[in-house]
C-alpha cells in the first residue's frame, strides 16, 4: 500500500502510504494567473520549511471543467495553466497535480505533473482511467460522490490494467441526493482494504454543490475537525485547498482555508499521534 510520488527525473521524490509520514496535498482551488501562483506556491514550501515531518505536493487547476453555471470562472486553460505548473515544479522543486478530464489532456499534462487527478464525477470514465495508467506518473483517482467506497476497486483495476503502478484512492465526501457532502470515515477503511493508500480530500468534503446561486458554496469551520479525524483515523495523506484571501476566490472559496489555519491545523498534527485504526 506505497504509492511513489515522482521519478528518477524528479528532483523530490517520496512514498505515499502506510510506512511513509503523512503527506500534504495543498494549494488554491484554480490558477487565476502566473503571479497569484507563483506566490501561493512561494508559501507552501515555506510551510514545508517549517514542517519537515511531512511530504508535500503542490495542487492547481488549469481548467475547472465541472463548473455549476457557463458563466462561472474556469481557469487559464490547459496550455498557459501547464507552463506555470511546469514552472513552480521546476523551481520550487516540489511534485505538482492536476486534474484533467480527457485522454487527450492525460497525455499532455503528464509531461509536466507527477500526479494526475482523475475527479470525481469521472472516476467511472474507462477511457480516461487507461490513459492515466499508461503513463508513467502516480494516479489519484476521488471517488464519486455517488460511488460506494468498495467500487473504487473497479476504478482501480482500470488503471493497473493499462500499466498504472503508483494509484491513491481518495475520499472526498458523498451526496444523498442533495447538495452537502456528508463524510462517512468508515470508507477510508474500506478502500484501504482494497490495497492502496488512501487519500482525504477535506475542503472538498465541506462543499454545499450548487449552494451559492449557481456556483458551488460550503463551510470551512468543518476543515479543522475533519482533518483531525482523517488523522485519527489513519489516512495517507490529506487534501486542503489553501488560499491567501479565500473569500475573493472565483471558485470553491466558501471550502478553501488561509494559510493562517493551516499553519495552525499543521501545528495541532504534529504533536498528534498518527492513528493506526486500519
Amino acid at each position: 500500500m506505497i504509492a511513489k510520488i515522482g521519478n528518477n527525473e524528479s528532483k523530490v521524490s517520496f512514498e505515499i502510504g502506510e510506512s511513509a509520514p503523512l503527506a500534504f496535498i495543498l494549494g488554491p482551488c484554480v490558477i487565476e494567473g502566473r503571479d497569484f501562483l507563483l506566490d501561493h506556491a512561494s508559501e507552501v514550501v515555506k510551510i514545508r520549511q517549517e514542517f519537515p515531518e511531512f511530504n508535500f505536493v503542490f495542487k492547481s487547476s488549469y481548467d475547472k471543467a465541472n463548473r455549476t453555471s457557463l458563466n462561472n470562472f474556469r481557469g487559464l486553460g490547459i496550455d498557459e495553466g501547464l507552463k506555470i505548473l511546469e514552472e513552480v515544479r521546476r523551481d520550487f522543486e516540489i511534485p505538482v497535480i492536476t486534474d484533467v478530464h480527457t485522454e487527450a489532456e492525460v497525455a499532455i499534462a503528464s509531461e509536466v505533473v507527477d500526479i494526475v487527478q482523475i475527479p470525481a464525477f469521472l472516476c467511472r470514465q474507462t477511457d480516461l482511467l487507461s490513459a492515466a495508467g499508461k503513463t508513467d506518473k502516480a494516479v489519484l483517482v476521488k471517488k464519486g460522490q455517488f460511488l460506494h467506497p468498495q467500487d473504487m476497486k473497479y476504478a482501480a483495476e482500470k488503471v493497473e490494467e493499462a500499466g498504472g503502478k503508483n494509484i491513491l484512492l481518495c475520499e472526498r465526501g458523498s451526496c444523498f441526493g442533495y447538495r452537502d457532502l456528508v463524510v462517512d470515515f468508515r470508507g477510508l477503511m474500506l478502500m484501504r482494504e482494497l490495497g492502496y493508500p488512501v487519500v482525504f480530500d477535506v475542503t472538498h468534503s465541506v462543499q454545499s454543490m450548487g449552494g451559492a446561486g449557481g456556483k458551488s458554496s460550503g463551510n470551512r469551520k468543518f476543515v479543522e475537525p475533519l482533518a483531525r479525524a482523517g488523522v485519527a483515523f489513519g489516512t495517507d495523506a490529506l487534501f486542503l485547498e489553501c488560499h491567501r484571501s479565500p473569500d475573493g476566490a472565483p471558485s470553491d472559496g466558501p471550502n478553501m482555508i488561509t494559510f493562517e489555519t493551516l499553519r495552525k491545523l499543521l501545528t495541532d498534527i504534529a504533536g498528534s499521534k498518527r492513528g493506526k485504526l486500519f
